[in-house]
């Protein structure tokens, strides 16, 4: 069959290769590159430019630095703004699969998916309508319901279709078998698609997803205010030699610790890591109470202060309004150090913590209400450095935030754009067939676990009248204990994603544990299973050497309800 398609492909393009020079045929100015592709290869590829109803900027071969095979690279726009790209295994190393590769964060950028490439996956990715290097963060949303709509679920729908069409047209065959894999924003689109296009995908991997888009984001921006709000009263970095840099991180630490004390050992294990943060009865006011300040104490001293344990406190109730409802889960017991990057502000982020510019600065502004309030995000870093020195509380715009909005339904439109959290997943699940794999990392600070639990229950209440042995013959969740969000961490964090979805969705193997690994400088110091929710690891091995890391390998433990 190849052999016919290229014989094809000479004839109907010969004067097409004879009249243009090689390197600008194929796109490339690599000499090497180019003679590692044969002339019917840069043809094939060539062809795709001239496909009926997309708009093909350019094509080229590319070299793969996961292989050394090259492949061919595609690039397109779906209007308005929806930047596109292929990456095509040639056909002989093309595995019969496609895969849409998931975004991260507000995304604005093409991402690559080389390694799925090198295994024979042709792989689409968008930036989903805006470009972060000229509307960064969630600039692009400002008022503009296009630009939110594509960000929301409508670019990764039409980028399936334009890559399904690309497949077609380029190894004259429709896809065997169809893939999706993304965590965070990635892990969102997953489930969008599930809900609004259940015949997209034979199967979903949907990781740490950020479904409940609204809510977190509220809720990131009310973490920050108890952190920020007094004068920095509540924030857990401290001022350790009086030069107002809040540089000390040790409060962390102790609280960690202190966690991973009362809690660690659930499993059998004291390896750092808590395996049910669920059942973690830590309570700050009582825990801590041994390490609070005496008096007013606090400022440099590495102990406790009222407003510290309110801020603990709060962290762990998670953000609610006026009238004490609830918007959004609390922070898992064992995410603490995760706190830092994103929520507490410090010297060594110039007080300046992810959510900040990621919630708080930013999602707020643009992404949040229906009328965007659009105000200019000010200089944080001069604010900053004047609340510190003159004890000015911060008056940024976002101090004045409101949880009120949420409850009030002051959200409702934007989240009907980019919330995924319809329980419904019968389209997909039942009338489709499709397989669906949701992980999440249960030290992950941002995108809070507890969401992901709740969701997958009230998935398997609605799409499957309660019942989770029905569920688990086509959906199934797996949370990594002291796994960070999307990775990292001190838990087991690294397994591969795809290939239990493929296994199950192509020969029926439905997954029940994930092994997965934690390495240190290279080197594997902690493996274990991932079991099927609602089951958890214990530890089963050696009596008496449960603590030594030698012994914490898959073997030795076993899913248990």
């Amino acid at each position: 069959m190849l052999r016919y398609f290229y014989r094809s492909l000479r004839k109907n393009l010969k004067s097409t290769l004879f009249s243009v020079p090689l390197a600008i045929l194929i796109g490339i100015p690599s000499t090497s590159l180019a003679q590692q592709a044969t002339p019917e290869q840069i043809l094939a590829c060539q062809a795709l430019q001239q496909i009926r109803n997309l708009t093909i900027s350019s094509v080229s071969i590319r070299e793969n630095e996961q292989s050394s095979s090259p492949y061919c690279y595609v690039r397109g726009v779906i209007a308005p703004a929806i930047h596109f790209h292929a990456q095509l295994p040639l056909p002989e190393k093309w595995n019969g699969r496609f895969l849409q590769w998931g975004d991260g964060g507000k995304d604005g950028d093409l991402d690559y998916a080389d390694h799925r490439v090198a295994e024979g996956y042709a792989v689409t990715n968008s930036n989903t309508g805006h470009d972060s290097g000229t509307e960064p963060g969630s600039a692009f949303g400002f008022n503009n319901r296009q630009a939110e709509i594509d960000f929301g679920y409508r670019a990764v729908h039409l980028t399936v279709m334009a890559g399904k069409t690309l497949v077609n047209s380029y190894y004259r065959k429709a896809p065997d078998y169809s893939y999706f894999e993304g965590c965070s924003t990635g892990g969102r689109q997953g489930l969008m698609e599930a809900q609004r296009y259940p015949n997209d995908f034979d199967g979903i991997v949907a990781g740490a997803p950020v479904n409940f888009y609204q809510a977190m984001n509220a809720a990131g921006t009310w973490n920050l205010q108890r952190m920020f709000k007094d004068n920095f009263a509540g924030n857990l970095a401290i001022d350790s030699n009086g030069d107002g840099s809040s540089d000390s991180l040790e409060l962390v630490t102790m609280l960690n610790d202190a966690v991973l004390n009362k809690c660690d050992a659930s499993d059998g294990i004291r390896d750092g890591v808590i395996n049910d943060p669920f059942s973690c009865s830590f309570e700050p006011v009582s825990d801590l109470s041994d390490q609070m300040c005496p008096g007013s104490g606090g400022n440099g001293a590495a102990c406790f202060t009222n407003a510290q344990i309110q801020t603990i406190s709060d962290y762990y109730s998670g953000p609610y309004n006026s009238a004490g409802t609830v918007i959004y889960p609390g922070k898992t017991k064992g995410s603490e150090m995760d706190w830092i990057g994103l929520f507490i502000p410090n010297a060594g982020n110039s007080m300046m913590p992810g959510m900040l510019r990621g919630a708080a600065g930013d999602h707020i502004n643009y992404l949040f209400y229906e009328n965007d309030p659009g105000v200019t995000i000010p200089n944080l870093n001069d604010i900053n450095y004047q609340a510190r020195t003159t004890g000015m509380n911060p008056e940024f715009n976002w101090m004045d935030f409101s949880v009120d909005d949420f409850t009030d339904g002051k959200a409702e439109l934007m989240s009907s754009i980019t919330d995924a959290t319809d329980p419904d997943l019968s389209s997909f699940l039942k009338s489709r067939g499709g397989k669906l794999i949701v992980y999440h990392g249960l030290s992950d600070a941002l995108s809070v676990s507890t969401a992901t639990v709740n969701y997958f229950n009230d998935m398997v209440d609605t799409t499957f009248a309660g019942s989770f042995s029905d569920a688990n013959a086509s959906a199934r969740l797996f949370l990594a204990p002291g796994m960070g969000h999307c990775g990292g961490g001190a838990g087991p964090n690294t397994w591969d994603k795809l290939a239990p979805l493929v296994d199950w969705v192509e020969s029926g193997n439905a997954p029940s544990t994930l092994t997965a690994t934690h390495s240190t400088d290279g080197t594997v110091d902690n493996e274990r299973p991932l079991c099927t929710f609602p089951q958890q690891a214990r530890y089963i091995g050696p009596a008496g050497t449960e603590n030594d890391s030698s012994n914490w390998i898959a073997e030795n433990f076993s899913c248990q309800q």
